[in-house]
């Protein structure tokens, strides 16, 4: 048996002994204590672990819903946010091309262009010359491309006659062919008159007039009533002179893109080409607009009637014929051709409504039936 070499620890089991079951639930408590230090222990090393876990996730979470608000914002705002509309996607190249060779197409050709100045009434001297013109223009290009020599070109041009006669529709035509036939590269018209060129400030009138070429380049630059950047010897210091010579000068730079027409009353725009000896130079080509006549007026007339779909009865065709050949007989220097056709009509349109608009029940040949009192009231308007 072994011998127990320490006295105080055999002496307290002895005197413990009768408590020793007791010692064994201390043990065990003891066991049980350890144990739930390392299970606290282990809680607070998996709390810690956890929370680390959640703010990182949080942050992830957070980065994650903003980067699918930017995500959103491509095509929408983000859901709760305001909402961006979408924006048209510009064409593709080809549409772009397509309608560009579409609006090419529909440019009038050189024939129709022909049937349209054709199709004008009266103004027979008129189309001769432009028909003439434009012949000799084609077969300059001929000659060009078969190393022909070919005299100098001016193709600026003096339209004179009455108001009302034709001139601004003819050099709209003009404008086309001339682009038809590649003498023009973008064939406009533009239409100005002495305020579109002349300024009231000494050194304005320059750029005024510049500025209206420009806006020109590649047409025709209609000068309506030209005589008035010219006026009479003595009337004292005028900004048109200083707008004729800008144009002058003018032409000569752009005289392979660039028409002037001018136009105006028959005997001052000869004085305005003789105020200057460069004008005399560059316009070499006249067209004389001779005033319409009656037969000519009844015919602008009876075309307008029929355009908006109004029927004329006998009696009130025969007393528009009766008017017009009046008209022309005692006409003077105010008269207006067409733009006298024009106001007629208007002011027969004006009473008709009035007529019809009393009328109960309206059929479509009260609609479109004019009658003789119409134009009689008309006249007096």
């Amino acid at each position: 048996m072994e011998k127990n070499t320490n006295p105080k620890k055999a002496d307290l089991e002895r005197s413990l002994k009768p408590s020793g079951s007791y010692l064994d639930s201390l043990s065990d408590f003891a066991d049980l204590l350890g144990t739930i230090k390392q299970a606290e222990d282990a809680a607070k090393e998996l709390l810690s672990e956890t929370s680390s876990t959640s703010r990182i996730g949080a942050a992830a979470g957070d980065n994650v819903k903003r980067q699918g608000g930017r995500e959103a914002g491509k095509d929408g705002a983000a859901e709760g946010g305001p909402k961006k509309e979408k924006t048209a996607e510009p064409e593709a190249p080809g549409e772009q091309a397509a309608q560009e060779a579409q609006a090419v197409e529909k440019e009038p050709t050189l024939e129709e262009l022909m049937e349209k100045l054709d199709a004008l009434v009266g103004l027979d001297n008129i189309k001769q010359n432009v028909k003439s013109l434009i012949n000799y223009v084609k077969i300059r290009k001929l000659r060009t491309e078969n190393e022909l020599p070919n005299p100098p070109l001016s193709l600026h041009m003096v339209f004179m006659g009455n108001p009302g006669t034709g001139k601004t529709t003819v050099a709209r035509i003009l404008s086309e062919l001339y682009k038809a036939i590649g003498v023009l590269s973008k064939g406009q018209l533009i239409e100005v008159d002495r305020s579109g060129l002349v300024a009231g400030f000494v050194g304005q009138t320059a750029i005024k007039t510049t500025d209206a070429v420009k806006t020109a380049l590649g047409g025709i630059l209609f000068i309506d009533e030209a005589y008035s950047l010219a006026p009479d010897v003595g009337s004292g210091n005028d900004f048109g002179r200083e707008s004729i010579e800008t144009l002058l000068k003018l032409m000569e730079d752009h005289r392979d893109d660039f028409i002037v027409i001018v136009a105006g009353y028959s005997a001052p725009m000869e004085r305005f080409i003789m105020s200057n000896p460069g004008l005399e130079s560059r316009f070499n080509r006249y067209f004389m607009f001779e005033d319409y006549n009656s037969d000519e007026l009844f015919a602008i007339f009876d075309s307008m009637c029929a355009k908006s779909e109004y029927v004329l009865t006998d009696d009130a065709a025969a007393y528009a014929r009766e008017h017009f050949r009046l008209l022309y007989e005692l006409r003077d220097d105010n008269f207006g051709n067409a733009r006298h056709v024009r106001n007629f009509f208007e002011n027969i349109v004006t009473v008709h409504s009035d007529r019809v608009s009393e009328l109960e029940g309206h059929t479509r040949e009260d609609l479109t039936g004019v009658l003789r009192e119409d134009l009689e009231k008309a006249a007096v308007m």
